[in-house]
This record gives C-alpha cells, sequence and structure tokens, in this order.
C-alpha cells in the first residue's frame, strides 16, 4: 500500500529533485493536483494542488487550493507555480 498519494508533498519533492537532477538544472518546479471535474475527496477536494520547487539552496513545497472548472484550476496553477518560482529566483 502507498504511504503517500500523487497528490501530496512528498510526490512534488521527489518529482522537484528529480527533474532537476535529470536535467542538470538548477530550479525545478513540480505540479500535482486535482483539477476536476472529478477525483477529489473530503481529505483533498477539486481544486487541491501541490507545488514542488528544487533550487541549488533546497527544496521547498506549498499547496493551495483553487476554484472553478478544470481549465480554471490548471490556468490558476500555472500562474501560483511561475510566482513561486519567481519569489526563490529574487
Amino acid at each position: 500500500m502507498l504511504k503517500h498519494g500523487a497528490v501530496s508533498r512528498e510526490t512534488v519533492y521527489e518529482m522537484a529533485r528529480g527533474a532537476k537532477a535529470v536535467a542538470q538544472a538548477d530550479y525545478a518546479l513540480s505540479i500535482s493536483g486535482i483539477a476536476g471535474p472529478s477525483g477529489g475527496s473530503a481529505a483533498k477536494p477539486v481544486g487541491t494542488v501541490w507545488f514542488g520547487l528544487a533550487t541549488p539552496e533546497g527544496s521547498f513545497e506549498q499547496t493551495a487550493l483553487f476554484t472553478g472548472d478544470r481549465e480554471a484550476v490548471r490556468a490558476q496553477a500555472v500562474e501560483y507555480a511561475l510566482a513561486f518560482l519567481a519569489e526563490h529566483l529574487v
């Protein structure tokens, strides 16, 4: 049995660190979420998205809850991820 699901802090941590290593990059972003219209639960409702960022200084993870249809959740997640990266580039 899996200890952590696909939409979790642990998953985005591993995704970002793995992408950074494979790409031999300084920075890597990862996103895992439930954009809908189905797939949510009481613990992780539709709109739940986890973000991971691997940088030269370390790894950072955070979550957000977005509203709207599938396209709206995905668009908000992209904007959020880019802002997350930008705040670590300054």
